[in-house]
């Protein structure tokens, strides 16, 4: 098993289906060379995660979508010498389900897999922590390899009647075990920082990381703060993380800028507050053209729009969501169309070549 955790931009893929609900795999395997830019783009692709629909595929295609992923990125390494990683979530309905999706992701030999505790309809969260201690370890210890092994922390997948976040006990709890060695959060700093407080208590700085699944937090998070109030911010900030910040962020839109996400990152890090004031309004925008009125609401279609997105730009040809997936109406695929030309033309226009995803 790694010691160090990988640090940098993490973009959990899309999953592209046909009408049935089934991985195009072909297809997949584009959109994977797609997020790496041959070295300018992703540093760890996150397959069969909450972007790639897993809760709205059967369980043989979250298999699928494992094996491409983890074969594909092997693949590109050898070709382009990079070393991005293959992580995958191993979710599903059932702790019996999730231990044959990790089983099956040691095998095919995943980088790193993902658990959302709090997505198992059947797996309590007063049985957490002891679901972990036995019955994952017991897997773990038998395999010919260790697996570094991430939680995942979403509210928005929970489980009907289960807690919509992991409790920082049973984090506390599950960092003693070797393996575990992270999260990935989409929540608020606060959170953020109780997780990492939890952690500390069994692990060493650098033993576990901390990565932000609320992507645009990340602008916020590293720019430098001036002045006496500027200060103090960035002094509670610091506190709340416990003077341990996130290594990583997680941007879904990365699947369609990958270059733009990545120099996100590097500004954000590096603390140039001009470049991150350009990047979060580039960044920001695709968030903001997959929002449309429906009925005076307004309604966004992430997922939908991702895929258009990628359709367009010619990486793919399905832009199909999986069942249950909001999709977009005739009239709003014109509308993105419409907005999406305009970002594209923005980001052409105001940032370096280098930095700017190329489609084809």
């Amino acid at each position: 098993m790694k010691s160090e955790l990988m640090r940098g931009l993490n973009v959990p893929a899309l999953s592209i289906v046909d009408e049935n609900g089934r991985i195009l795999i072909e297809e997949q395997r584009r959109l994977l060379r797609h997020l790496v830019q041959d070295g300018a783009g992703t540093n760890v692709i996150f397959g069969v995660g909450t972007t790639g629909e897993w809760n709205r595929l059967r369980n043989e295609e979250r298999l699928r979508a494992m094996e491409v992923t983890i074969d594909e990125v092997r693949a590109i390494n050898q070709n382009l010498g990079t070393s991005v990683e293959s992580w995958v979530g191993v979710n599903g309905n059932t702790r019996a389900e999730v231990l044959a999706n990790l089983e099956a992701a040691i095998q095919l030999g995943a980088d790193a897999a993902v658990i959302a505790p709090t997505a198992i309809d059947d797996l309590h969260v007063d049985e957490m922590v002891r679901y972990f201690q036995r019955e994952v370890t017991d897997l773990v210890e038998t395999q010919s390899r260790e697996i570094p092994i991430f939680l995942y922390d979403n509210a928005d997948i929970a489980s009907p009647g289960n807690v919509p976040h992991i409790p920082t006990q049973v984090v506390k709890q599950l960092s003693r075990l070797p393996w575990i060695r992270g999260i990935k959060v989409s929540a608020s700093m606060r959170e953020l920082g109780n997780y990492m407080k939890a952690a500390l208590h069994y692990k060493l700085p650098g033993e576990f990381g901390v990565y932000i699944g609320n992507a645009m937090l990340v602008f916020d998070l590293y720019r430098p703060k001036d002045g006496m109030i500027g200060r103090l911010q960035e002094g509670w900030h610091e506190y709340l993380l416990n003077y341990s910040p996130p290594i990583g962020v997680i941007s879904g839109p990365g699947n369609v800028l990958p270059r733009e996400w990545q120099k996100a990152w590097r500004v954000c890090w590096a603390g140039d507050e001009e470049m991150i004031d350009q990047y979060q309004s580039i960044c920001g925008r695709f968030d903001e053209i997959v929002v449309f009125d429906e009925g005076g609401r307004s309604v966004s279609k992430m997922l939908a729009g991702l895929k258009y997105a990628l359709e367009i730009d010619g990486i793919v040809s399905s832009s199909l969501v999986a069942k249950g997936t909001p999709a977009l109406s005739e009239e709003q695929r014109s509308i993105f169309r419409d907005r999406y030309a305009a970002l594209r033309e923005s980001i052409r226009t105001t940032t370096s070549p280098r930095w700017q995803t190329r489609p084809a």
